[in-house]
């Protein structure tokens, strides 16, 4: 009896064959995919070097001042370098039975940039597109997009290019990415460099780590029901093989749950980054209820599998014509999660009233900012107000709030407001700043128990600090 390998297997092994043939029998000493001419590394961290050689193949890495050796096995190999200081361009040579040089290279801060369409969104289409290009120009900001890939196993390895920074470069690079990593530089003064991984139409699971939701219980029913549909699919596969002539070929469910991740994430660990800036949501708005668990879990399997700790993950809330619950899950994910911040986007529609909006720039500036406070521990405000709690007074509702800033402000008269008695019918409401908190009420409503503000799909937000950053929209009666 002829023994069955299931195709996702298949297609497994025969990406190791094409690894194995491409990067180790035909000898040779090869360096990931990212290092590449005009690479940047991360400054200040032990910055992992690696690629394939033969087996038992010494591998020495010369850089800076360091001479780094290790040898070879089972085809791979990878050495350390001590923290690197910020500057360049320097030199790489990576040595075996051959010799490669890696040119222009530069130290100094690598960012990813993730999500979906609106991460993916191009920088010559944003509102300040032709302007930002027109002075784009910067050799100390580099750039590289990672090929849109996925599959049932991680990837090793991935094919990218390192390119300075310039107006054709950046035209069809991430406008959140670009601006992000531009007043990132005029912020830090080092290079950075900026690793462009997104996918349009992807929901948060498929993003998520497959070694993580198989190590989580709370995923086992995903992880169950791949494994039933494939072992359906298998039984079906064999019957159509035994008379071809007679059945109608099965077709395969793909199992989209880290297919992405798959592609794009995993291969690039565990190069040496500080971060990552996160903007997707939009695939999951109808699906609000489990989103902060599948983030928070995504969240975990990224750290993970990088294993440098919990590094800074900042994320863009989504702007209009979503689900306001799918914003308040961005929100809670914050509040439940250590070392990451959320920047507001809601207020960029310009009234185009679209989910890719096109005016993006606030978008990275605020992400930089959140940057500049979470990563580098600048005293800078990255928030706009964030509503903290409720206090009952008579008929008025007394809010208070975290990320005041230098204090609150309106933009023209506050509106977006609604209270709500027992009867949880929420009616338009009258709200008055006082110092740092905001006072809310309606002659409808003489009892109030829960105020909402920004609470649609599409919300004119009015409420700002002085430091000119909006309030998350909000409700105080979360389920």
């Amino acid at each position: 009896m002829r023994m069955k390998i299931p195709v996702y297997k298949t297609w497994a092994l025969t990406l190791l064959v094409t690894l194995t043939i491409g990067g180790v029998t035909q000898a040779a000493v090869k360096p990931h995919g990212l290092f590449t001419d005009g690479a940047v590394l991360q400054q200040g961290i032990e910055a992992p070097v690696w690629g394939t050689a033969n087996d038992g193949e010494k591998i020495t890495v010369k850089f800076q001042v360091q001479e780094v050796s290790t040898v070879a096995k089972d085809g791979r190999w990878m050495v350390k370098l001590k923290p690197l200081k910020p500057g360049g361009p320097f030199t790489m040579t990576i040595t075996g039975e051959n010799t490669v040089v890696v040119n222009d290279l530069l130290v100094g801060e690598v960012w990813v940039c993730s999500g979906q369409s609106n991460m993916h969104f191009p920088l010559k289409q944003a509102t300040t597109g032709a302007a930002a290009l027109a002075a784009c120009r910067d050799s100390e900001l580099r750039l590289c997009t990672v090929p849109n890939a996925g599959g049932p196993e991680p990837l090793r390895d991935v094919a990218v290019q390192w390119t300075e920074c310039s107006p054709t470069n950046a035209a069809d690079f991430s406008a959140v990415g670009y601006f992000f990593g531009r007043d990132l530089r005029r912020a830090r003064k080092v290079p950075v460099g900026l690793i462009h991984a997104s996918v349009g139409g992807t929901g948060v699971q498929f993003w998520m780590s497959w070694r993580g939701i198989e190590a989580n219980p709370a995923f086992h029913a995903w992880v169950d029901a791949g494994k039933a549909a494939e072992i359906k699919y298998q039984a079906a596969l064999a019957k159509y093989e035994q008379q071809p002539w007679t059945n109608t070929p099965p077709k395969r469910v793909e199992r989209t749950i880290g297919k992405v991740y798959n592609g794009m994430i995993a291969p690039l660990q565990p190069y040496g980054i500080r971060g990552v800036i996160w903007f997707q949501g939009e695939s999951n708005s109808t699906t609000a209820q489990a989103y902060t668990g599948w983030f928070l879990e995504m969240l975990r399997g990224w750290r993970a599998d990088w294993g440098i700790g919990d590094f800074p993950f900042l994320v863009g809330q989504l702007g209009p014509f979503v689900t306001p619950e799918i914003r308040e899950a961005q929100l809670v994910c914050w509040q439940k999660s250590t070392n990451t911040a959320m920047i507001v986007s809601v207020d960029c529609s310009e009234g185009a009233k679209e989910v890719h909006f096109p005016k993006k720039e606030p978008v990275g500036v605020r992400l930089a900012l959140a940057a500049r406070a979470v990563a580098y521990g600048e005293k800078v405000e990255y928030s706009g107000p964030i509503y903290d709690s409720l206090n009952i007074d008579g008929n008025r509702a007394i809010l208070s709030f975290k990320h005041t800033g230098t204090g609150l402000e309106a933009r023209d008269a506050l509106k977006g407001f609604t209270i709500a008695g027992a009867d949880k019918k929420f009616v338009a409401a009258t709200a008055k700043i006082d110092g740092d908190r905001v006072v809310v009420s309606s002659p409808e409503v003489t009892q109030p128990v829960a105020v909402r503000y920004g609470w649609s799909t599409a919300p004119e937000l009015s409420l700002y600090n002085k430091n000119g950053l909006p309030s998350s929209p909000f409700r105080t009666d979360i389920p």
